[in-house]
């Protein structure tokens, strides 16, 4: 059996859209893989309550707990070693990995982005696409590398961008794009 292990920072919508499709696609008989634990930076993230319903591990790893990112990533690595990941999977991770992090799993560590990379990594990609006035946006899944937001590319999907959109109304439509490929390009990545 193949263990995931789901990061998270808040509330965790990609997570429990991922959770559910392992569900309902049994990824256990279909595929020989399960997640096992779901991890967060902040022990306040409301997706853990979730994750526990489920009956799924948790664990808290404190970023502020610790002096340095490397430290933090050390410590972080620690607990998700502990479930003996095939797959660690970005779901709304807030935080800047570390390139020894991101070695750690080379080829083994997903993200999910909230644009259609290479356009507009990091924050605020909703803002930015309405701000340079595109016509389209959208959401990618894609392999993690020390460069921020930059992986090779394994899904995208794509939105209009309305003339009426606040950022809010066009991340609202983002996501609900996010909860469908992302668990579409797990299993494509465990076939």
């Amino acid at each position: 059996m193949r263990n995931i292990v789901i990061l998270i920072s808040g509330g965790g919508s990609n997570m429990t859209a991922l959770v559910r499709a392992a569900q309902a696609e049994r990824w256990a008989e279909r595929l020989q893989a399960r997640v096992t634990a779901v991890v967060s930076n902040r022990a306040d993230a409301s997706g853990l309550a979730w994750a526990r319903e489920q009956g799924l591990q948790t664990d808290v790893v404190p970023h502020t707990e610790h002096p340095s990112r490397e430290a933090f990533d050390a410590a972080l690595m620690q607990v998700i070693d502990r479930h003996q990941p095939a797959l660690v999977l970005l779901a709304g991770f807030m935080r800047i990995l570390t390139p020894g992090f991101v070695g750690h799993y080379e080829g083994r560590l997903l993200n999910i982005h909230p644009s259609l990379l290479p356009a507009f990594p990091g924050l605020h990609t909703h803002r930015r696409a309405i701000e340079a006035g595109c016509r389209v946006a959208g959401a990618t899944v894609h392999a993690v590398t020390p460069e921020l937001d930059h992986g090779p590319v394994l899904a995208q999907a794509v939105v209009p961008v309305l003339a009426q959109d606040t950022p809010e109304q066009l991340a609202a439509r983002v996501l609900s794009q996010e909860h469908r490929i992302y668990p579409q390009a797990v299993v494509a990545w465990l076939q």
